[in-house]
């Protein structure tokens, strides 16, 4: 069984019990694989990225007052599933140089396409909306896909794009979902 770096949005399903459907999927789909896990033998593995727990400290601090007051549970809940993290390193970065090159040639400015062009000469540089994915998300892809975890995300919709030149390196489950897989 491969591990699971868990995303942002599904830390919050699985923690808000207000989130209904989403809440209830989740936890039939950890349900799911604990149960798989000890009939196996195998330890169930969630990875937590370290620009995960960037978009939370982000979030948190451009809440409003109510909100904030939910910062200590969620993140002690996160701590509770005692999840490993998973930083930025070399192998990720040079993940996400690639990923983000076969982006850049199949969705970037044409203009901006040639090759040879040095870094510095991309004055103006390239957006998300115009390579269709959002930086954080493609940081976290990038970690997936260099140790080869499912990641688990709600975002399948903008992970298209990436799923396109990753060519099969990339696993998903969206475990938000009425079927996760």
């Amino acid at each position: 069984m491969r591990d699971f770096l868990i995303d942002t949005n599904i830390w919050e399903y699985w923690f808000n019990v207000n989130r209904e459907p989403e809440h209830g999927h989740v936890l039939r789909r950890v349900d799911e694989l604990k149960e798989l896990c000890e009939r196996t033998g195998v330890f169930l593995r969630v990875w937590v990225s370290s620009v995960t727990w960037g978009e939370i400290e982000y979030g948190y601090r451009v809440q409003t007052k109510k909100a904030r007051s939910l910062e200590g549970p969620f993140k002690q809940f996160i701590r509770d599933i005692a999840p490993k993290e998973f930083v930025v390193d070399k192998h990720v970065a040079e993940e996400y140089g690639r990923i983000r090159a076969k982006l850049f040639e199949k969705y970037g400015p044409r203009e901006k396409r040639r090759k040879g062009r040095r870094p510095e000469q991309l004055i103006d540089p390239v957006t998300s909306l115009q390579l269709r994915i959002q930086e954080n998300d493609l940081w976290i892809a990038a970690q997936a896909i260099t140790k080869d975890f499912v990641l688990v995300t709600n975002d399948r919709k903008s992970l298209r794009p990436l799923l396109e030149v990753a060519k099969g390196k990339l696993h998903i489950e969206n475990w938000a979902a009425q079927n996760p897989h």
